[in-house]
């Protein structure tokens, strides 16, 4: 479980399938510092499992179904990646809760200051749309952001400068990729719902 609050961007090192599937390698002078094997860590807000760590670099293992359901497959040696370690009990509850379980890609449709802050309009998926609600919690690219517009295939968010400071963000442009959780509380109610009416 995360929060949607970036502890630090980290360098992807290396990222290429291998005999035994897609290996990721991120360098990370704070998330690293702590890590063990087996540790969850949410990189771009997708839930990964640490397999070896050295003092400022980390690996994962990755299913090709991973790469294949989320914006992994544009990312190259050199790009920055948002990265959360898992939440600790007793520890600051900060955004929203995360599971890290990407549910969509979102398109960059619209990313532009407007005044000092930035104005970022991302295209859903059509069958996710139904999650978007206004002021509502959405994770992209693992940051816990509020829905300020919510379209029939689009929403939208105002990001201050700090978020464009501490995350990757900033490094986006219109077309990009980006991970996608929708607010787990409006999943649950989705699926529970249909039962409670029949």
């Amino acid at each position: 479980m995360f929060t949607g609050i970036v502890e630090e961007t980290g360098t992807l090192a290396a990222f290429a399938a291998g005999p035994g599937g897609w290996k990721m390698e991120v360098l990370a002078d704070k998330t690293a510092v702590d890590a063990a094997v087996g540790d969850s860590i949410a990189v771009n807000g997708c839930c990964l499992t640490v397999t070896r760590h050295e003092a400022s670099r980390l690996h994962f293992d990755l299913l090709a179904e991973t790469r294949r359901l989320t914006g992994f497959a544009q990312l190259e040696a050199g790009a920055r990646v948002n990265l959360e370690s898992s939440l600790r009990f007793g520890g600051k509850m900060g955004g929203h809760f995360v599971t890290g379980h990407i549910d969509a890609v979102g398109v960059i449709d619209v990313f532009e200051a407007r005044g000092s802050d930035h104005y970022l309009r991302v295209r859903v998926p059509a069958a996710f749309a139904r999650y978007v609600v206004a002021k509502g919690s959405i994770a992209i690219d693992g940051i816990s952001l509020t829905v300020a517009e919510a379209g029939t295939d689009t929403l939208a968010v105002w990001l201050i400068p700090h978020t464009l400071a501490v995350t990757s963000l900033a490094d986006r442009k219109a077309g990009d990729l980006v991970n996608l959780e929708f607010d787990l509380l409006g999943k649950y109610v989705d699926r529970l719902l249909p039962s409670r009416l029949v």
